[in-house]
């Protein structure tokens, strides 16, 4: 080593104003997970964070949004019951509906905060943290130096380039939609995924004109066209779809009324020109995650063109060799709650070589559950998947919401089930789903692919009489029926002693 390099080291040394075992960078779900995880085993750690303490999920996300859905399905059946003959007149106060969301998401909140609160001060920093080229953790007037990094920063809405400009006090996104104290007489909801379809079904049912913009033909990314067809013509009754449609043109204006509004220019599937102008435009085209400021390639760590970690572990969030792990939104693996907690779990277990303790999960079925009325799922392999794998011979298990017999009494009866099952091993592969009690059939299927159930055995559960989820049973029946294989109830309840 020459004079100047070890000037150069001694000079880093000297800046430092801390050494850690572990930093968690990031306190939402995963970061907060990691970091408790960590600091049961090693107390030399520390976790930055910039902006609020809590998560996406209770602040911006799951919660807040659930809330909305709540408040919608009250008013949709106070509204709509005169089938059952119920007749009455209803009055939607959006005031009050949009402070019992923010009433009861500071509740949610308070959890999250009294446990951040209860974690020593000296390891929470509140401020932007930057790797510089020294593998260093810049943060406000620190300087740290840490053995292992787990990363979990999240993410963002994404907005087009210039739409913020254009659009100033009429744009929206999942993370301001909630700050509203009133609701709106109309928005344009750009974007036909789960935040943008769940938000405008809400709105919509809460009285809210709602146009739906989506650039496809499709809806909550569905690749089973039959299904996609399907969830179109369920959620049509409450929406109107500019679905295949292209934006031109975005912008903000005065009305007439010497109002701000915002105004798109479209041309829809047919070539047609449009012309949508309101209140709002919601802009849910997607999240990013934040780590391309970070500096993470400091570390080693690779992104590709997307800002996507490259060489990551997707059981561990670890990247390659490195101390570094990178978990939650921040990976862009699976954007999920429950995903990000198990993750930063993990991570916090792990980077302190406590393996036993890691919950490390198993190649896991991709659930999506969409919270519209009726309900959206996904789970497992996609048709395309499917198709793209020569060996995989599957069938395809259907069923019918539309007059079954327990959704037909509640009036919610408007769905199709598409269970996809391979014919070598009698294994579910994957399944799509527009129905009511989507959410538990997508439950009970993620739980049989996961561990290896196979359709006689799902079938030789019991069905409970009347229930929806005689559907899944019929769905499953039709596998089996096309499997070559005769079904025989298996004899469970053998005594072999």
């Amino acid at each position: 080593m020459n004079n100047d390099s070890a000037t150069n080291e001694n000079s880093s040394k000297k800046d430092i104003t801390r050494e850690v075992k572990v930093a968690v960078i990031g306190a939402g779900t995963a970061g907060q997970n990691a970091f408790r995880q960590a600091n049961k085993d090693i107390k030399n750690t520390v976790i930055i964070n910039e902006g609020y303490w809590t998560t996406t999920c209770v602040t911006v996300g799951c919660m807040p949004s659930k809330l909305l859905i709540a408040a919608a399905e009250r008013a949709h059946e106070a509204k709509y019951s005169e089938e059952f003959g119920i007749h009455s007149d209803v009055t939607i106060n959006g005031k009050q509906v949009m402070a019992r969301v923010q009433a009861e998401r500071s509740h949610f909140e308070s959890f999250l905060e009294k446990q951040v609160d209860s974690w020593p001060d000296d390891k929470k920093i509140a401020g932007r943290a930057h790797i510089n080229k020294d593998g260093l953790i810049e943060v406000n007037d620190e300087l740290i130096k840490a053995d292992k990094i787990i990363v979990a920063t999240g993410s963002k809405p994404f907005i087009p380039e210039g739409w913020a400009d254009k659009l100033g006090d009429t744009l929206l996104t999942s993370d301001t939609v909630f700050e509203l104290s009133d609701l709106p007489d109309s928005i344009a909801v750009i974007g036909a995924g789960a935040v943008g379809l769940e938000l405008a079904h809400a709105f919509s049912r809460l009285g809210v004109a709602i146009t739906l913009f989506n650039r496809n033909d499709g809806v909550a990314g569905l690749k089973d066209k039959k299904i996609n067809a399907k969830a179109i013509d369920c959620l049509s009754t409450d929406l109107d779809m500019k679905l295949g449609s292209k934006i031109t043109e975005i912008d903000s204006e005065v009305d007439d009324n010497k109002q701000l509004v915002a105004s798109i220019k479209y041309t829809d599937k047919d070539g047609n020109e449009g012309h949508w102008q309101g209140d709002y435009v919601l802009v849910a085209t997607g999240r990013s995650n934040n780590i391309k400021q970070l500096g993470v390639e400091n570390l080693g760590v690779e992104l590709d063109e997307k800002n996507r970690p490259k060489d990551l572990d997707t059981h561990t969030g670890q990247i390659g060799d490195l101390q570094v792990y990178i978990v939650g939104d921040a990976n862009v693996h699976q954007p999920f709650l429950h995903v990000a907690s198990d993750e930063g779990y993990s991570a916090g277990s792990i980077a302190c070589d406590n393996k036993s303790d890691a919950y490390i999960r198993p190649s896991s079925p991709l659930l999506s559950i969409i919270f519209t009325a009726p309900q959206i799922l996904s789970v497992g392999m996609s048709i395309p998947e499917i198709e793209e794998s020569p060996e995989l011979e599957y069938v395809i298990g259907k069923a019918s919401f539309d007059n079954q017999g327990r959704s037909r009494i509640m009036g919610v009866n408007c769905g199709l089930l598409h269970i996809y099952g391979c014919k070598k091993t009698d294994k579910v592969l994957g399944a799509s789903m527009v129905g009511p009690d989507a959410e538990y059939i997508g439950h009970i299927l993620a739980t049989a692919i996961t561990n290896r159930i196979t359709v006689k055995q799902l079938l030789d559960a019991p069905f409970y009489h009347p229930t929806i989820l005689e559907g899944l049973r019929t769905a499953l029946r039709d596998v089996q029926h096309q499997m070559d294989i005769p079904y025989q109830a298996l004899d469970t309840h053998k005594d072999n002693s």
